[in-house]
């Protein structure tokens, strides 16, 4: 019990510091309604997952002694960050002017949410590197299930903080549907996204 309440403590004060998911998934929720954001959040979390398990059986524990493996992983994900800045920016410049219902359309629908939140978790190694040394410091004996119901309870957790991020922006609806609010919200985590992903580019192990 006592290691359960432990990890508890850590995964949640790890979930709730906004980063790269929490970045996307309010942008999503903003430009895409309430629904957008809560599948951006099932994406993170799926990807979560596939991490949780590649860790269970050891495979990320390879990737994180591979220095070209783990340096490739984070170059596609800290690209994949700054494009959806960039063309975030880019849809603000283009609409600029323009009614709100078209500011971000075509851009942020629950489909390409989800698609976006899952390929933003798995381009991120620093999951790979949080998962192999933080796990096993609260699973006991290391076992694969152990593992990875502590592994799943992270995604579970961050699941139900990022589905409250996406439920109480979209209550806030009418005042996100202002087209300056909508355009200054969408510029500023446009450029948040730029910022973490030339952040995870030049950070290091």
């Amino acid at each position: 019990m006592s290691h359960l309440l432990a990890f508890l403590a850590v995964a949640v004060l790890v979930i709730i510091t906004p980063g790269p998911d929490t970045a996307l998934t309010v942008r999503n929720t903003v430009v895409g309604g309430r629904r957008t954001g809560i599948l951006t959040a099932v994406g993170v979390c799926a990807g979560q997952a596939i991490w949780v398990l590649a860790t269970s059986v050891g495979l990320t524990a390879l990737l994180v002694a591979s220095e070209p493996a783990f340096l490739a992983v984070k170059a596609i994900g800290a690209a994949y960050l700054v494009v959806l800045g960039v063309r975030a920016i880019i849809a603000v410049i283009r609409n600029r002017g323009h009614d709100a219902t078209t500011v971000g359309t075509g851009r942020a629908t629950p489909a390409r949410g989800l698609r976006q939140g899952l390929i933003n978790d798995l381009g991120n190694p620093k999951m790979a590197a949080f998962f192999t040394g933080l796990l096993p410091q609260f699973a006991g004996g290391g076992s694969f299930v152990t593992l990875l119901a502590f592994g799943l309870l992270f995604s579970l957790l961050t699941l139900i903080w990022l589905v409250i991020y996406a439920t109480v922006l979209a209550s806030a609806g009418s005042l996100l549907r202002r087209p300056r609010v909508r355009r200054v919200l969408d510029a500023v985590s446009g450029a948040v996204l730029v910022g973490l992903g030339l952040r995870l580019a030049a950070e290091s192990r």
